[in-house]
């Protein structure tokens, strides 16, 4: 098994989250869980890791969520620096949990996922 560690980047509340990090747990996978709510992504580090998942900005929004409704979304013409920037100030908005391993990310949705990285 590879000694790089994980991060992984995560609301606490969130069910997924909370299954991602028993399966850490169980694997006695090493890792770092940042609560992106309390120590904010920068537009800087959430373009990265979105470039990494190979997918465009507009996949890693959370349609459910009051605040994408809200904000009129679905409906919206903004570029992918304008979506992102909206991540930043609204973290409500990104689907989660988002897992780093070395140069490799997923978005552990299902928990699943994040088989792929141990």
């Amino acid at each position: 098994m590879s000694k790089e560690k994980i991060t992984i980047y995560i609301k606490p509340t969130c069910t997924t989250c909370r299954k991602v990090l028993k399966i850490l747990r169980e694997t006695e996978t090493d890792f770092d869980s940042v609560n992106y709510f309390e120590q904010p992504l920068t537009k800087k580090t959430l373009t990265k890791l979105i470039n990494s998942l190979g997918i465009p900005p507009r996949d890693l929004l959370r349609k459910n969520e009051s605040t994408y409704k809200e904000l009129g979304l679905s409906k919206s013409e903004l570029s992918d620096s304008e979506i992102i920037g909206l991540m930043v100030k609204h973290p409500d908005l990104l689907q989660r949990p988002i897992v780093v391993k070395g140069g490799k990310v997923v978005l552990a949705r299902p928990a699943q996922e994040i088989e792929k990285l141990l």
